[in-house]
């Protein structure tokens, strides 16, 4: 299996000019070490590893030197053999192994209360919050449970927040960029066992992967989920001929159609006119049925990802639908 180390490719932006650093055939697994989003923020995974801090730390100090700052390291581009531009790059996600640690907390000046004095500006005070990853009945940490203290734990449900094709024509940072190439638009759906669909506009398709989160609550509003380095196992597959808005993502038991703009309503009503097209072009659902159970079928859901203020990021939102009601019979 081919295999990209950690550390071998450090990429901070999605450009079609890059010279690919692996070349797949379709359906071909393949796995990916990625960085977490601060270049190495947790040193080692030692029972008493070195965490660098966000204010006043060599580390940090040095990513912030660049504009925008050099956050969200991505592995690629990624040469998947057949994909075209024009066509649309089925990304299958198989697996995701968090590392032994991540890391959330408060980064000055990202989130609604960076710069607020309630609670006695607790939540605009600097913090890093050491998160520990644990193994599951998998003796991997991908069906493992994420340690915030002694009393607290959750089940990890790691996902990739940066997944992306290279843009058309521009070339957009791995830490801002967002659009229909995907991006950095932390999505929990785009996640193992699901198929995440974005367009390709060139020659190989040119993939893009990093930002392991080892899980997020809805709308990351302090702009810092479970950051984390991982291992991720995908394989790719391509449809020919075909464009779409935006990202969509193939469930097991559903679909969603993602929606990428500011302000927040506005990235709804996107991700229901991707939607719409979606079940026309694919189900044969006409437009106005779908508008209409929108309003009235109670398995219509709207997913907020990511509303995070920060610099030009955008706000990212899913709209969802079972399977079992995509029939035009309905």
């Amino acid at each position: 299996m081919q295999i990209i180390k950690r550390g071998e490719v450090t990429k901070y932006a999605f450009d079609a000019r890059d010279e690919p650093v692996l070349r797949v055939k379709q359906e071909e697994s393949f796995q990916i070490e990625t960085d977490d989003a601060l270049s190495g923020l947790i040193e080692d995974d030692s029972d008493n590893p070195k965490v660098h801090q966000f204010v006043g730390d060599a580390h940090v100090d040095a990513l912030n030197a660049a504009w925008p700052p050099k956050y969200n390291p991505v592995v690629g581009p990624i040469y998947v053999e057949g994909c075209e531009a024009g066509d649309v790059l089925a990304v299958n996600l198989e697996f995701i192994d968090p590392w032994r640690y991540g890391f959330s907390g408060i980064l000055p000046g990202i989130g609604p209360y960076g710069e607020s004095t309630r609670w006695g500006g607790q939540c605009a005070e600097p913090r890093v919050q050491v998160i520990e990853h644990l193994p599951g009945p998998s003796g991997k940490t991908r069906d493992g449970k994420g340690k915030y203290s002694d009393k607290l734990t959750w089940d990890l449900e790691p996902f990739c927040g940066t997944l992306a094709t290279a843009p058309e024509r521009e070339v957009f940072t791995s830490l801002l960029g967002q659009g229909p190439f995907g991006g950095n638009i932390d999505c929990r759906d785009v996640a193992p066992g699901h198929t995440i669909l974005l367009n390709s506009y060139h020659e190989g398709g040119l993939l893009y992967i990093g930002d392991i989160h080892g899980g997020q609550g809805d709308t990351e509003f302090t702009g810092i989920a479970d950051e984390t380095r991982a291992t991720v196992q995908l394989n790719c597959s391509v449809i020919k001929n075909k464009r779409q808005p935006t990202v969509r993502i193939d469930k097991p038991e559903s679909i969603v159609a993602v929606g990428i703009n500011l302000p927040m309503e506005h990235a709804v009503y996107d991700a229901c006119a991707n939607m719409i097209d979606w079940l026309s072009e694919d189900y044969g659902v006409k437009p106005q049925d779908t508008y209409i159970r929108m309003s009235c079928d109670p398995a219509f859901r709207i997913r907020t990802y990511q509303m995070v203020r920060a610099i030009t990021i955008q706000h990212v939102v899913g709209a969802e639908y079972p399977k079992h009601r995509l029939s035009p019979a309905f």
